[in-house]
């Protein structure tokens, strides 16, 4: 079962059939065909297969988590399919990642988004840690939704990462995250997130060595 939606999920991309001066890959996700510029430059800039399983969740699980009229964030939205995915579902997304990254994902964003979507998503600054509640203030920021795609790995800033879902999640915020298992340091992270988050796991694929979490805050009231 693993390997036959594995295969349906890569499916989901194709490539042009021509060389261009900009490179690209092109998906399939709700109802669209999504085209990517990526870079080399960055870790961020390149669409990673974290982002193809949780695009492929949202779309096949859409009235379950119906995204419509949604606030949705998106942290460390690299080239923004994501985003671009959740905002033709329906979401008022805003696309966030480190400023180096921003010019890419705005160009990405914009062009398969524009005349297509109910709410125009936004793209913001955000560097984990940092001015988070001059940038996204607890009052005023209400996010129904936070995603993130392949946002753990070898990286310095584990601290400040846990830090910002902390800051951005509301008691009834739900956390969708997809993450590739690489390192032991990185792996660690899962239970430090889990001293202060519900961690559920809604799908597991060994093949890609990517799980899907299902994640809010925890001491909440239920009702």
């Amino acid at each position: 079962e693993d390997e036959q939606i594995v295969a349906e999920i890569m499916r989901r991309r194709f490539f042009p059939a021509f060389i261009s001066h900009k490179a690209w890959e092109g998906f399939h996700f709700a109802g669209h065909e999504i085209r990517i510029t990526e870079t080399t430059d960055y870790y961020g800039a390149v669409v990673w297969p974290s982002a193809l399983v949780l695009c492929y969740f949202l779309e096949t699980n859409s009235k379950q988590y119906n995204l419509v009229d949604k606030n949705v964030i998106e942290i460390g939205a690299g080239t923004g399919l994501v985003s671009i995915v959740a905002s033709l579902l329906g979401a008022f997304v805003t696309a966030t990642d480190l400023p180096e990254l921003l010019g890419n994902l705005q160009h990405n964003v914009l062009q398969n988004t524009k005349l297509k979507c109910k709410h125009q998503p936004l793209v913001k600054e955000l560097s984990w840690g940092i001015d988070l509640e001059k940038n996204f203030p607890r009052s005023s920021c209400q996010f129904d939704y936070i995603m993130a795609a392949d946002v753990v790995y070898h990286h310095p800033f584990l601290d400040e990462l846990l830090l910002t879902f902390d800051h951005l999640c509301k008691n009834d915020t739900i956390i969708l995250w997809a993450m590739k298992f690489r390192l032991e340091k990185e792996n660690q992270f899962v239970g430090r997130f889990q001293a202060r988050f519900d961690l559920e796991v809604i799908s597991n694929f060994p093949s890609l060595n990517i799980t899907l979490y299902k994640a809010m805050r925890k001491g909440r009231m239920k009702v």
